[in-house]
Formats: C-alpha cells, sequence, structure tokens
C-alpha cells in the first residue's frame, strides 16, 4: 500500500515480489531509499542509484544499480503486484522517486554508442550486451550502436555525427577511441556545437585513464558505475592541449610522453592481453635500461612550487554536492585566469629568458605533461591538475636511481611519487620540445608520433566530460606537513602564447568566437 504524509514525511510503497511482502521506504530529505523484502537484510541504496520506476496494470517495476558487499555494482530489477486501490499513490511514490533520481539532468537521455571491439582484452562488444545495455534499456534510454572497423573511425564518426540527436557519446573503449573523438569533434563543421556534447567513458580498453579520472579507483573500471554516470553525471568542462609538429596539428585530451614513459605506451602493445599491468611491467623493463632522453625543453611556466600547488588543488575543491554540481560547468577555481603572483625561479638548471620562458637543455628519463590525475590505476602522475585551469601539468624526471624509483612504486597511485626530489612539476601554459638525436619516442594520448620538434598550447574548457563531482576524482597524498598554512593568489596577466597568439587558437577562435 502506498502511504504519504506531509510534503516532508517518508514515502511508503508496499509491493508484493515472487510472493514476498516487499516495502519501499524513500526519504526525500535525504534522497535515500530501503527496499525490505520478508525477513531479508534491507538493501540501502539513494535516488541517484535510481533507473527507473513506474505503475502499469497493477505493476510496479523497479530498477537501479545497486552495489554489493565489495562495493561493486550490478543491475537490480523488481516487479511486483499492488491492490487496485493502491495504485493512485503507487504511481505518486514513482513520480517522486524519478524527480529525486534525475534531478538537475534529463530523463531518458539520447546516446550515440561508439564501441571498440578490439580494445583492451577484446571485451567491449560483451560488456555492452551483457552489463551496459541493460541498463540503458532499464533507464528507457534511446540510443544508436556504432562499432568501429578500422583505426580513426572513431574519429570519422565525431566529424560526421549529428549532434542534435543526441545528449551524449557514450564510448566503450580504452583512452585512445576518446582522443579519436575529441579529434573528430574539431573536424565537424559545428565544432563549437560538438565539442558542448559530453563524453561518457565505460572502461573496456587497456589504458583507462579517463575513467578513473572522473570516477576514481574504486568506480573507475566498474561499468555498471561507469553507466550510472553516463546517466546522472553532469557536464564538466576539460581542457584541451593542441600539439602542432611539422606544420601538422593534433589535439591530445590526456598525455604527452617523452622517454620511459613513452615506452610504456608503445612498447608494450604486445601485451594488451595483460589490461593495464602491461604499463607496470614495461616501466620495470624500463628500469633495466634507464636510457635517457635528451631534449631540449621550454616551458611558460604558471608555477612550480609544489606545496603551493597542492594546497591549490585543496582550495579548489567543493564543500559539499551542491557546490560540486554548481563548478561541474565552471572553470576551477585558484588558477582561473592566473595564479600565485611568485615568479618561477630556476631550478636544476633551468634558465629563464626575457619573455619568460623557462628553458633546461639536459637529459632526463622522461617527460610527461597531461590533464587528469591518474594515467593508470596504479600511477596517479599529475595529481594537482585540475579539469579547467587552463594549464598543464608537467613533470621532468630526473636521471635518478633505480631504487628511488621503484620505492616510488608503493603510493604511486596515492600520487606520492610528487613530492620526490628528482621529480620536477610545473604548470604551465604551453611548453616545446626539440630533440637532440631521432633516437627516442614521443606519445600522444598514448599513439606514437615522430621523435621530432613539437610545441603545446592549452586550450581551456574546450572539452566536456560528464562527471558525478564535477571535478576530477582523486584520493591525493597531500602531505599535510608540507602544506603552506594559506594561499595567497592575484589574477596576473596571461602570456601572449595563452592570449591566442599559437599556431592552433585559429581553431579554439572558431569553437569560442
Amino acid at each position: 500500500m502506498g502511504e504519504q504524509v506531509g510534503p516532508e514525511s517518508n514515502r511508503v510503497l508496499s509491493i508484493v515480489v515472487d510472493g514476498k511482502a516487499t516495502t519501499l521506504t524513500f526519504v526525500p530529505t535525504s534522497g535515500s531509499i530501503t527496499v525490505t523484502s520478508g525477513k531479508k537484510r534491507s538493501s540501502q541504496l539513494t535516488a541517484r542509484d535510481v533507473l527507473w520506476t513506474e505503475v502499469e496494470e497493477g505493476k510496479v517495476e523497479f530498477s537501479c544499480v545497486l552495489r554489493d558487499s565489495k562495493r561493486r555494482g550490478s543491475l537490480v530489477c523488481l516487479e511486483g503486484t499492488l491492490g487496485t486501490d493502491d495504485k493512485g499513490s503507487a504511481s505518486q511514490w514513482c513520480e517522486d522517486v524519478l524527480q529525486a533520481a534525475y534531478a538537475g539532468v534529463k530523463r531518458r537521455p539520447r546516446f550515440n554508442i561508439v564501441i571498440n571491439p578490439h580494445g583492451g582484452q577484446g571485451k567491449a562488444r560483451s560488456i555492452w550486451t551483457k552489463k551496459v545495455e541493460p541498463i540503458f534499456k532499464a533507464a528507457r534510454c534511446t540510443y544508436d550502436v556504432i562499432i568501429t572497423e578500422y583505426s580513426k573511425h572513431a574519429c570519422e564518426i565525431a566529424k560526421n555525427m549529428k549532434l542534435d540527436c543526441y545528449d551524449a557519446v557514450v564510448i566503450l573503449s580504452g583512452d585512445g577511441l576518446i582522443h579519436e573523438i575529441i579529434n573528430g569533434f574539431a573536424e565537424h563543421e559545428d565544432s563549437k556545437k560538438a565539442f558542448a556534447i559530453p563524453i561518457a567513458p565505460i572502461p573496456t580498453g587497456s589504458g583507462n585513464g579517463t575513467s578513473i579520472n572522473i570516477l576514481g579507483l574504486e568506480d573507475g573500471f566498474d561499468v555498471h558505475i561507469a553507466s550510472l554516470n553516463a546517466l546522472k553525471g553532469k557536464p564538466m568542462k576539460a581542457d584541451v592541449s593542441a600539439l602542432t609538429q611539422g606544420g601538422k596539428r593534433v589535439l591530445s585530451y590526456m598525455t604527452q610522453a617523452v622517454g620511459l614513459m613513452a615506452e610504456l605506451d608503445v612498447g608494450t602493445e604486445n601485451l594488451r592481453w595483460m589490461g593495464d599491468t602491461r604499463f607496470m611491467v614495461g616501466f620495470l623493463r624500463g628500469l633495466i635500461y634507464m636510457n635517457p632522453c635528451p631534449i631540449t625543453v621550454s616551458m611558460k611556466v604558471a608555477d612550480q612550487d609544489k606545496p603551493r600547488m597542492a594546497a591549490a588543488l585543496r582550495a579548489s575543491r567543493p564543500a559539499d554536492l551542491e557546490d560540486q554540481a554548481k563548478s561541474a560547468s565552471e572553470p576551477n577555481g585558484i588558477y582561473q585566469n592566473g595564479h600565485t603572483d611568485a615568479p618561477p625561479t630556476p631550478s636544476f638548471g633551468g634558465e629563464i629568458d626575457e619573455d619568460g620562458w623557462l628553458t633546461f637543455d639536459k637529459p632526463f628519463l622522461f617527460l610527461y605533461a597531461g590533464k587528469g590525475p591518474y594515467v593508470g590505476r596504479d600511477l596517479m602522475q599529475f595529481p594537482v591538475s585540475l579539469a579547467s585551469d587552463g594549464l598543464i601539468d608537467i613533470v621532468l624526471q630526473e636521471l635518478t636511481s633505480r631504487a628511488e624509483l621503484l620505492r616510488a612504486i608503493d603510493g604511486g597511485e596515492k600520487g606520492t611519487p610528487y613530492w620526490m626530489n628528482s621529480s620536477h612539476y610545473f604548470k604551465a601554459h604551453a611548453y616545446r620540445v626539440a630533440p637532440h638525436s631521432d633516437k627516442g619516442l614521443l606519445t600522444v594520448d598514448g599513439e606514437s608520433y615522430p621523435f621530432e620538434p613539437y610545441e603545446v598550447e592549452v586550450l581551456p574548457g574546450l572539452a566536456t566530460f560528464l562527471s558525478p563531482t564535477g571535478r576530477y576524482a582523486s584520493d591525493f597524498d597531500f602531505g599535510k606537513d608540507r602544506l603552506p598554512v594559506q594561499v595567497e593568489t592575484k589574477p596576473i596577466e596571461k602570456s601572449k602564447e595563452a592570449e591566442g597568439s599559437g599556431p592552433f587558437h585559429d581553431l579554439f577562435r572558431c569553437c569560442f568566437p
């Protein structure tokens, strides 16, 4: 029997499921739902976990993504009967729950599903059929499904996408397909509108750093939770980097790597069957050889003070979920339009020219630049990265002992390598790399590129992802004893490069005139 007393009282719905009396109690003030069946232990969930509920011909349908004792998500569907006299109150109960379940987001969204059947361990198609599609069906979604057939196919899909037909692009693959979609959007006839279409990754590849960055370590590999994020997530703006090399331009939404970290990407292709474990195997193999990468690096640095950058990250995090939802479509706070006013200081041999570019001309073990804290489940390489601060995070790893690098593995998922003295960390508007030889490796979002001079600049807030919190999810080891008591910030003038004099800003002006 449905029961409601007063606008703020609990809503109770009683039904019979498989001959057992089942009670569903909805608490509007907290959004919590308790499902009790017979003498079994109650199940607890929130309205956000609800996919759909309705009454039809005396039957109640209720579907949700429910976590088990190990915090793994699974699809649960209940169908029960109720007396005819209870239909009105039961319908109201369902509507109240749906209003809470889809607060601030659209019910029955329209998705363009892009599946890479060969990514990672090659299970994307079966994961779609067995796990993801049933969730979308339960939520009453409409969707089109495209299976990629060849390299760069997703780029063509994005380039020719009918934008008015979809609310989001859902990608079943690793990080590589997202790279293709973003570059396809750049070629779309209405690129500004295309980049406003949110991307929702569902992890089925060997590299799933984007999913971890959005959902966190606990949920980053859970396709049920990722599917729920596609339904309930809110748009989060994210910076994209424009890389120019030899007159050609490409968008990089995640990482650029030179040296050891590039070897992890291209040197472990034959180990894709291992999933993301292949990157740890590649790292250990790289430590055997410790090959330096002789390059000249120049950066337009915004900040390189580690305690201050860590404190800025902490200050950027909203205090509650309401603030998180508000921040989802806004630039991140402390570095917006500038940074702390302390000038960059030369370190370990760097020199600053009159235009403020900091240059290093010496061998490193690797250069790693990117957006998003995690590059894999075992490594939070850019722990103070913010989604839309208008800056790219850069790590220059000095040649050091194998013992120190091995010790850094412990705590890598917490970002503890950030505090290593031999790991030099920068936030920059732009940077350039000039190799000293033609023997080396460069990867962009995990894909191999010629080891030739290139430059990178940031296009602020160009891409859009769906996120439950409006920020990157990370559990960074802040190192409380290292943080300053407070952070004073002043907006500064943007560098000439940041204002739009670089070679890729013609696209940026097209997207955001």
